[in-house]
């Protein structure tokens, strides 16, 4: 959520910032009511404070009549005028707190500086790539048609049981998709993340928190009977761990690592990459999450870049890494850098993990701060995540980059000892 009052005092900054996401300015009616809500609550507090000292005065003027004996009757009984004008204005200030909190919850983040401009994905910009894509000698296969081949990934059950983009994993897939999960686990464990393993279930106010909700209701599985929703990534419940909390600075970076299924509608991507497990309405996913002072995390997200990268680098696979543009961040990002790995069915890279700063926009929601060890001020932290990685797209891009024309495939040294 954005500080209202930078909003205010920036008008022309944030017009401009918001611009960059594009859709021309889409949200200056929102920016404007913004200021308009900021004013009004500005002048109520101006009269309520005029009030109250009318007050204060009026009660020495009373405690004085009575020492003298005098009649302060009337004075009382503009007091109590007062009173209910006070509490009148109390409650419209609380209106307008709510009315502006809603306000800000539909805003977006402003995009960090550095952020490319542009309008879409064909704006991203390469900043780097690893590795070369393989070479095949035969039309290589996709990792649906090479797992259906060998056994291993059953879609036509999981659709009888389920429903579409749902799958089951059998035998050596199953084994490879846990192999995975805990290669992820221990490689980010040794670089210094505290492996956590959260509810798989939210509260509405930690989706609020984290940026889901409200703009992105018809995207996430509610469970209605019970009011909790199925979570769409272990960054929510894991950065809600620390949700209304002053973190002592000293300790700060916080590094968590997170295995999760994930759960997700796709609501917004109907009829995409509708075959395999590139979009699945449940998979599994390792998430890293970090909490960090202000003027570190810049940094913070080079190397939680890094950590992601990694994974793909232990694996032998081909990979680039994106930065988007304005258009193409997301909702609550501040930065962002895609990894993308290549996937030979389809000559083309796929997005595989998305490495997110998100200033103090998330920490502001969710009330996460932290006390400076040698001021005692408390500060907002900062907060970013990555997925390090999404475990199904993972499974995929291993099956196709490392397939044989004999329909089998190798499996990645690094896993040997897993299986």
């Amino acid at each position: 959520m954005l500080d209202p009052k930078y909003v205010v005092s920036n008008l022309d900054k944030v017009r401009a910032s918001l611009a960059r996401r594009g859709g021309g300015n889409r949200w200056s009616p929102a920016v404007e009511q913004i200021v308009l809500r900021d004013k009004e609550r500005r002048a109520i507090i101006q009269l309520v404070e005029g009030l109250k000292h009318k007050r204060n005065a009026a009660s020495q003027e009373i405690a004085k009549a009575k020492r003298d004996g005098g009649d302060a009757g009337a004075l009382l009984d503009e007091m109590k005028q007062v009173a209910v004008q006070i509490r009148e204005f109390d409650e419209k200030a609380a209106e307008i707190d709510r009315a502006l909190e809603a306000l800000l919850l539909e805003m977006p983040n402003l995009p960090d500086e550095s952020v490319p401009e542009g309008g879409g994905p064909e704006q991203n910009v390469e900043v780097r790539r690893w590795g070369k894509p393989p070479h095949f000698a035969f039309k290589p296969l996709t990792h649906d048609e090479i797992g259906e081949k060998l056994g291993i990934f059953d879609f036509k059950k999981a659709g009888e049981v389920t429903g579409a983009r749902f799958v089951f994993l059998k035998g050596l897939g199953a084994k490879l998709e846990r192999a995975l999960i805990q290669f992820m686990l221990d490689t980010h464990g040794a670089a210094g993340y505290e492996e956590i393993l959260p509810p798989f279930l939210v509260n509405r106010d930690s989706l609020t928190g984290t940026g889901q909700l409200p703009k992105f209701e018809e995207d996430v599985f509610k469970i209605e009977k019970v009011g909790y929703y199925l979570i769409p990534t272990a960054e929510v419940p894991v950065t809600n761990y620390h949700r209304n909390e002053i973190m002592p600075g000293e300790l700060l970076p916080r590094k968590y690592c997170a295995y999760t299924p994930c759960f997700r509608s796709e609501a917004g991507s109907y009829g995409k990459d509708t075959k395999g497990l590139k979009r699945q309405h449940q998979f599994n996913k390792v998430e890293l999450v970090k909490f960090c002072r202000p003027e570190d995390s810049a940094a913070e997200l080079e190397s939680l870049t890094g950590d992601a990268e990694k994974i793909l680098q232990s694996l032998g696979l081909h990979y680039r890494v994106m930065a988007l543009c304005g258009g193409d961040l997301g909702f609550s990002a501040q930065k962002t850098y895609d990894l993308e790995v290549w996937s030979p069915a389809t000559g083309a890279f796929m997005e595989i993990s998305s490495s997110s700063c998100f200033g103090e926009f998330q920490a502001r929601r969710a009330g996460i701060r932290y006390r400076d060890s040698k001021t005692g001020k408390v500060h907002f932290v900062h907060t970013l995540n990555a997925s390090g990685l999404a475990v199904g797209r993972t499974l995929l891009a291993l099956i196709e980059n490392f397939q044989k024309e004999d329909g089998t495939f190798d499996v990645p040294p690094v896993l040997a000892v897993y299986l």
